[in-house]
């Protein structure tokens, strides 16, 4: 099989040059001739020999060789470090020479500048020039206001077609009139802006713009380009500094509603609850360009967690993309990530959303990224922040190429961002622009910043603004008059000043939430059961296809010998495990319409081997989805396995979910407690945007959870860390105990007329419970049960141990083992939105009970008593409720399966027994039981 270009050949052995590996020793050899220590010794060799063998040595043609081959390690030199010396820091703190890139070090000096030389592959350079003329296109190119870094890209393809971009026009663009014109105006809009605020509304924070308001320009330059390449949707995700002039002057929110937003007595209509400040929110609005195309640009919602909105945009991005039939080419919805230096180079969801960017089941086609490049944190300088020379470095791990502007010149900035797109449309990859730039003002508007910067700020205090710089360069070319800029700044003076005063006047404009795909799905949470019973002959058609191998697939034996009787169980009405019940759920959403997606560690197998949602052919390798061949019509079923990672994946799910509300999205954690790995996303994003941003999501979590003796990490998924985020019917929370409320609370989550998160503690020991099964009639017959009483006889009944999910099985198999009739196991199923008509009926129906307890095999800080103590005494009419299960513990479980044995054994006796004084708990560690 012949070797790729992206491949390289064998270690240690130079092949033949022939036309598959000619551009890859090309490229091998510039790189050697640029530094022979930089490639293996045998390259090193091979090249040498083959230098020596072009001429004789010490003849003229050989010494004209070498000299020409100097001159091309010279021009790689500029293409990978001319960077180094890019005048791109805007008070001019740049490197003007650097050691690399002297003549000297290739063997050269003044007297060879007029020498005459090939240029090789330099695009739009003439075909010889001399060497003084060579480095001074290589310098226009490479280092000026733009610096670039691309030869870390392996794909000789993108090297050169950059090349292409760049080097003709020397990294300088030559706009006319119109467009520098609307540049300045940009500057204008940006500057004034906030400067109106400050002016109006001293000491408010706003986290301004200023000292960067070339993002303006740069940003609405892409806006104006996106639908001449095909792109009808933008997705935005930044932090809060320049949300407001983002808003205002990109997305068109009304100076107006911005301004309202300033004033004091100002409080939203909102739709969800408690809203959020200003520079957290989200919009959207459709932008027409100068040649009358339209594009929709929507603002992601962002709280202060500054990178955390990254992966949430990737999921809007690929769920309107699935929306819009752009899942090939992926070139008509964009994602579009504006950071911080210190945000992007410190904060691990960076690295982790680059990680997703080209992976099968969350690629958008590319990114376009923008740092506003302030040179500095909080208070921290870049020296204090990162281990690397720029803040972008992490970005060369996906080969994104990399382009360093000075953020005082808006042309250079314009040129790159629409550089970057067409870039994006080509070849649907990441891309960073690293805008250098500065901080006018501290951290926001009433810090001081000179505290801790005061030669920094020393130098931004004299430093002129960008629109200040930007008209002077125009008045001194002739593309602009004075007068024209006074009129321009004027106009839009009296613009500000107008809306200011609507906004004193008049009432704030209305919430529009849910529209669109969500109308009709805001609604309060309901307790009504939903009707998610399906009709027996559907389950049977169903198993038919996720139980028949395709003829000539090749099915492990393992998997294939349980297909026969998952069918016949279907058919004859007998009872299904947690694997099936979960499977059926998904194949009749897709029946209905409903799309499925999973994705999880280990997700299409499943972590417990127990899902076997893909097939693979044991000769072939090659995949099947059964739950993709139910019918002509049905929806599709993607299952995807994730990187190892938990933050990125979480709110990528997210994302996803609040875009599109009549697709099932499931994020699974391998093991509960890995979702600590997300917890920014959780708290920040899941169970409070409804509130905070009026945006609804039917996400579920999948959380593996149950004490098995495996120790702390592989026992635990914080339950308690869920039920103390409850509020305002925020989240649905659940601990399920049987495969029928799994089928049913799968469905119930498209089958209502809202949305929320849904939160399951999942089982594992469960997924092989001959217990935990269900009658085939529960899914055609039954709903979802929040609470499930016990059948036994009520009248005997002298204790109530209210237990959840896996615990339940542990508790009836001992009081099955042990004959007792007299303790009634009631289970909470769904822990909040708590069931109050069934919580009092119970009450009601075990009024003459006097013990009541609650038992759970966590300990005594983790798991649902917290929640439900003072619950269950107001239900009771103020009884005494005892807790049974383990102590307080700093670690969520016992590393030794011994004691976790003991342990679990004592619970389930006490929780059983009334006689507790019969049961020696005195050999346990102190604090491991508590009664």
């Amino acid at each position: 099989m012949a070797i790729s270009r992206k491949e390289s050949p064998v270690k240690g052995k130079p092949p033949a040059v022939t036309g598959w590996n000619g551009d890859y020793v090309e490229d091998l050899y510039q790189q050697w001739t640029a530094d022979p220590s930089s490639v293996e010794e045998s390259w090193q060799y091979f090249f040498k020999g083959f230098e020596m063998a072009m001429c004789p040595r010490n003849c003229v043609a050989s010494s004209k060789a070498h000299s020409q081959s100097q001159v091309s390690s010279l021009i790689y030199a500029y293409r990978s470090m001319g960077h180094l010396i890019a005048q791109t820091n805007p008070f001019g703190d740049n490197l003007t020479e650097y050691p690399d890139l002297e003549i000297s070090e290739f063997g050269f000096d003044e007297n060879d500048l007029n020498q005459v030389f090939d240029t090789g592959h330099m695009a739009g350079a003439p075909p010889r020039a001399t060497l003084g003329e060579i480095v001074d296109l290589l310098k226009k190119t490479y280092c000026r206001h733009i610096g670039v870094q691309y030869t870390h890209i392996q794909d000789r393809s993108i090297r050169r077609w950059l090349q292409q971009e760049m080097e003709p026009i020397h990294n300088q663009p030559d706009f006319d009139l119109l467009q520098k014109r609307m540049i300045l105006e940009q500057l204008i809009d940006a500057e004034m802006f906030e400067s109106f605020i400050q002016t109006r509304y001293p000491g408010q924070k706003r986290f301004s713009l200023e000292g960067a308001e070339t993002l303006i320009p740069a940003v609405h330059s892409l806006v104006e380009l996106s639908p001449e390449l095909g792109i009808e949707n933008i997705v935005i995700g930044m932090a809060h500094r320049g949300r407001l002039n983002i808003l205002a002057n990109i997305l068109d929110k009304s100076y107006s509603t911005i301004f309202s937003e300033f004033e004091g007595n100002f409080i939203p209509n909102s739709v969800g609850g408690d809203g959020d400040v200003k520079y957290h929110k989200g919009f959207s609005s459709d932008h027409r360009n100068r040649f009358g195309r339209s594009t929709h640009i929507s603002l992601t919602s962002n709280p202060s967690h500054l990178e955390a909105v990254d992966p949430v945009v990737q999921g809007r991005t690929r769920a309107k993309q699935r929306r819009a039939n752009d899942r090939t080419e992926r070139n008509r919805i964009l994602p579009l990530l504006i950071h911080g230096d210190a945000a992007f180079a410190g904060q691990g969801l960076v690295a982790e959303t680059l990680n997703l960017s080209q992976l099968q089941g969350y690629r958008t086609g590319g990114t376009v990224h923008i740092i506003v490049n302030n040179q500095i944190g909080f208070t921290t300088d870049p020296s204090d922040a990162r281990s690397t020379g720029y803040a972008t470095d992490v970005a060369k791990f996906i080969e994104a190429p990399i382009f360093h502007v000075n953020g005082d010149d808006p042309e250079a900035m314009v040129y790159v961002t629409e550089l970057a797109l067409r870039f994006r449309q080509e070849f649907h990859r990441d891309i960073i622009i690293d805008m250098v730039c500065y901080r006018r003002h501290g951290h926001n508007e009433s810090d001081e910043p000179a505290f801790t910067q005061p030669l920094l700020y020393k130098k931004i205090r004299n430093h002129p603004s960008v629109r200040k710089l930007y008209t002077e360069r125009l008045l001194n070319e002739g593309s602009l008059s004075s007068e024209d800029a006074e009129k321009i700044a004027n106009d839009f003076q009296a613009q500000l000043q107008r809306n200011f005063e609507f906004a004193k006047e008049t009432k704030q404009e209305e919430v529009h939430a849910f529209d669109e795909l969500w109308k009709g799905l805001y609604n309060p949470y309901s307790h009504e059961p939903a009707a998610t019973g399906v009709a027996h002959e559907t389950l049977v058609n169903i198993g038919k296809v996720i139980n028949t191998v395709p003829e000539g697939f090749k099915l492990n034996p393992k998997i294939a010998r349980h297909l026969p009787k998952k069918q016949e169980i279907l058919e004859n009405g007998g009872s299904v495990d947690w694997a099936l019940a979960e499977t059926l759920a998904y194949g009749s959403l897709l029946a209905e319409g409903h799309a499925v997606r999973l994705s999880g560690q280990d997700s299409q197998r499943g972590t417990f081997s127990h899902r076997h949602a893909v097939w693979h052919d044991m000769e072939t390798h090659q995949p099947y989805t059964p739950l993709n061949h139910i019918s002509p019509t049905q929806e599709e079923f993607c299952v995807y396995n994730s990187p190892l990672i938990e933050a990125a994946v979480l709110g990528f799910e997210y994302g996803y979910s609040i875009t599109d509300p009549q697709m099932l999205v499931i994020w699974e954690a391998q093991f509960g407690d890995f979702a600590n790995g997300a917890q920014v996303i959780i708290d920040q994003f899941i169970t409070s945007s409804e509130s905070k941003w009026q945006r609804s999501s039917g996400l579920v979590l999948l959380l593996p959870h149950g004490y098995e003796g495996q120790g702390p990490e592989h026992s635990n998924a914080y339950l308690e860390r869920y039920l103390a985020a409850c509020a305002q019917n925020n989240i649905q929370v659940c601990n399920l105990s049987t495969p029928a409320q799994l089928f049913h609370a799968m469905r119930r989550q498209l089958h209502r007329n809202f949305r929320r998160p849904l939160i399951i503690m999942s089982p594992k020991s469960m997924l092989r419970n001959n217990l935990a099964v269900s009658p085939v009639d529960e899914l055609v017959n039954g709903h979802f049960e929040e609470i499930i009483d016990d059948p036994i006889d009520a009248s005997k009944v002298k204790r109530i141990a209210f237990c959840s999910g896996k615990f339940y099985w542990d508790l009836y198999q001992k009081r099955l083992d042990e004959e007792i009739d007299d303790v009634a196991l009631v289970r909470i199923e769904q822990f909040y939105p708590i069931n109050e008509e069934k919580m009092s009926a119970i009450a009601e129906k075990y009024k003459d009970v006097n013990e009541i307890v609650w038992v759970q095999e966590e300990t005594k800080n983790r798991g649902g008593w917290m929640f439900m103590r003072p619950l269950l005494q107001h239900y009771f009419g103020g009884k005494k409720i005892r807790y049974i299960g383990r102590g307080y513990a700093a670690s969520p479980a016992a590393g030794s399966l011994k004691r976790h044995k003991k342990e679990q054994e004592h619970i389930i006796t006490a929780a059983i027994h009334s006689e507790l004084a019969s049961h020696d708990i005195t050999t346990l560690p102190e604090g491991a039981l508590a009664i």
